[in-house]
């Protein structure tokens, strides 16, 4: 039996090997055009930006653009790239660094952990149901619905101790955002 890494392979392995692979993330989603988007890459990217639209165009980046690296025209359903936006979507959605809420004009929007005490601590600033979490719950028959947790009941202890040691200057600044979105400058 030949050594491994010594290009003795058998023929079958060895043209296997020579085809262009296809890249599949955990959820199965498939990449052969070189792109190296995945779940992962996907949430390092929520992590980095803070808040980021699932696929609305707005004051922050959006995903679904992110994932396709240009602007989309009409519904990303229907772009080449659609089921991989739509895995990626699902997998940032299912972690538990993530809130999915609808705080940019009711649309969308992904807020990472690192930033819910400056969200909780601006909470005055943004309308209740925008701060919702919202999560896909699959039902036994295979439906989809979606559960609403309202503000605040969804919100650690330990988020709502830092909000408090937080500046109101200081959580604007963490949110990246100069003044509520959707609000008239100085209206609570």
């Amino acid at each position: 039996m030949p050594l491994a890494g010594h290009g003795l392979r058998p023929a079958a392995l060895r043209r296997r090997a020579s085809r262009p692979q296809l890249k599949r993330d955990p959820l199965g989603c498939a990449q052969g055009d070189g792109t190296e988007v995945n779940s992962a890459a996907a949430l390092s990217f929520v992590r980095r930006q803070g808040v980021v639209l699932e696929s609305a165009h707005g004051p922050v980046p959006n995903l679904a653009e992110t994932v396709v690296g240009a602007p989309i025209r009409g519904s990303w359903w229907a772009h080449a790239k659609g089921k991989e936006i739509f895995w990626l979507t699902r997998a940032v959605r299912n972690s538990n660094q993530v809130l999915v809420c609808r705080l940019l004009r009711g649309k969308i929007t992904y807020v990472h952990r690192r930033l819910w005490p400056a969200l909780v601590r601006l909470a005055y600033a943004f309308r209740r149901p925008h701060l919702a979490a919202l999560r896909e719950v699959h039902t036994a028959r295979g439906a989809h619905t979606l559960q609403i947790v309202p503000f605040p009941r969804w919100v650690p202890a330990p988020v709502k101790r830092r909000a408090r040691e937080l500046t109101e200057r200081k959580a604007w600044a963490a949110l990246g955002l100069e003044r509520p979105p959707g609000r008239p400058t100085g209206a609570p």
